[in-house]
């Protein structure tokens, strides 16, 4: 069991990192607030931009263009979006999973990764993924300059067929507590079974003044747009993630400090225990010690007295035969009554 100064160094280790993590805890729900409501207000537009960029494009029918057929190339762009920050729980591991789980879909030696947010590079790097380009910088403050600037780059690699197509990795802001991760593809657009039954083909669609030239500036926004709401998702549920793990960190620690603080009365009070039955066991053997010395004292003074005495008689007697000139009584009957005399004294003694 570990000694009381050991459970109380521990305890008050835990205690500071508990102040740290509610303090991380509150920073965090704040900033959770502010990215809640950005997401809220902007998820509306993003919503309705895809749709109505899908819905024009399954309407369009058969439209050859770049943007929506694959390149000549067999690299894959993965856009990947994660923190710079880590003790946010499985975030950025989730988000990373995405890549590296999908190894049929994004094969290793075709992927080029652009990450926004370092923890997503570092963990892709010790994977052996190749970095294109690396813009953590823009998470510290996301801004639609910002989406535009690297969306315009991965666009310029598209349609210049070096990579074939266009993936993105991000983490959905469902709610405070949900966030989903998720693997769009953006590039070339593909729609799915619904949404082309759901295209009204009695709709004519015409561009004006042509195809090319409408779509060439529909997609990119369509994709810039896509991409700065993921970035506005990510960066919301990056907080909360955060928040759920400081406030898991703090009950944790508070669990803990309960426990070693029974730890801590339960070692000081066996260390009373054993002090108190230390103390106990030492009077009783210095009460045995002194009686017992008592006791020795006791014998040797009665020893010490009797041998006295006996001088004391001895000499007494002899004392008296030489000084006494005439016997009076019988030297035996003298000893006899001197020795009566003192054997009554010695009895009085204690």
């Amino acid at each position: 069991m570990a000694s009381m100064r050991d459970i109380k160094r521990r305890k008050s280790s835990i205690q500071s990192t508990q102040q740290i993590t509610k303090a991380m805890k509150l920073v965090s729900t704040v900033k959770l607030q502010k990215a809640k409501l950005h997401a809220e207000a902007t998820d509306p537009y993003f919503n309705h931009m895809y749709q109505t960029v899908t819905s024009i494009l399954a309407k369009s029918g058969n439209i050859n263009h770049p943007y929506l057929t694959p390149g000549v190339s067999d690299k894959i762009a993965v856009v990947v979006i994660t923190s710079n920050r880590g003790l946010a729980g499985g975030y950025n591991a989730n988000v990373t999973k995405l890549v590296t789980n999908n190894q049929d879909l994004l094969p290793k030696d075709k992927v080029e990764v652009f990450c926004i947010g370092s923890k997503g590079r570092e963990a892709l790097e010790r994977y052996g993924y190749h970095i294109k380009e690396d813009h953590s910088e823009i998470m510290e403050a996301p801004a639609y300059e910002d989406a535009a600037a690297v969306c315009a780059r991965v666009l310029d690699a598209f349609t210049k067929g070096e990579i074939g197509q266009i993936y993105l990795a991000y983490t959905h802001f469902k709610n405070t507590v949900v966030h989903v991760p998720k693997l769009m593809k953006l590039l070339p657009v593909e729609f799915s079974e619904e949404e082309i039954q759901a295209a009204d083909d009695k709709l004519i669609m015409n561009y004006e003044p042509n195809v090319e030239e409408a779509l060439n500036l529909i997609i990119p926004k369509y994709v810039t747009s896509i991409f700065y709401g993921a970035l506005v998702e990510a960066l919301a549920s990056e907080n909360g993630a955060r928040m759920q793990a400081m406030d898991s960190a703090t009950s944790n620690a508070e669990d803990m400090i309960s426990d070693l603080s029974l730890k801590y009365n339960r070692a000081r009070q066996g260390s009373i225990t054993q002090e108190l039955t230390e103390i106990i066991a030492g009077a009783e053997a210095i009460s045995y010690i002194i009686i017992e010395g008592v006791k020795q004292w006791q014998k040797i003074l009665e020893k010490s007295l009797r041998s006295l005495v006996r001088s004391w008689i001895s000499n007494s007697l002899r004392e008296r035969s030489r000084r006494s000139t005439r016997p009076s009584r019988s030297p035996v009957k003298t000893v006899s009554v001197w020795s009566l005399r003192l054997h009554r004294t010695w009895v009085m003694i204690p």
